[in-house]
């Protein structure tokens, strides 16, 4: 009977190590793959992810801010409609009757 192969699950350190020794370009992605019994098409993709994401690496505080302005109000809308509710609440509980 054949034994039923299981994924290997590989830590993030693990990826970033591989990818950025891809990224240093001293060997091949082959000899590479090769050495941690990785497929080269995994350490490539590897490499290409931390390509990708290595500009947002340096975006502080002082860069553009990626929040999205079409959040903002609809955020302090859903506020507005939960202090109107709790007041409502605390009115008819009190006895109050406000104009």
């Amino acid at each position: 009977m054949s034994e039923v192969k299981t994924r290997k699950v590989h830590t993030p350190e693990f990826k970033a190590k591989v990818g950025l020794e891809a990224l240093r370009g001293v060997k091949t992605i082959n000899e590479i793959g090769q050495e941690h019994g990785v497929h080269p098409v995994q350490v490539g993709q590897w490499k290409k992810a931390i390509q990708e994401q290595a500009k947002t690496l340096f975006e502080g505080k002082r860069g553009p801010q990626p929040i999205a302005a079409h959040r903002e109000p609809e955020l302090l809308y859903s506020e507005i409609g939960k202090l109107k509710v709790e007041l409502d609440w605390l009115k008819k509980k009190s006895g109050i009757s406000l104009p």
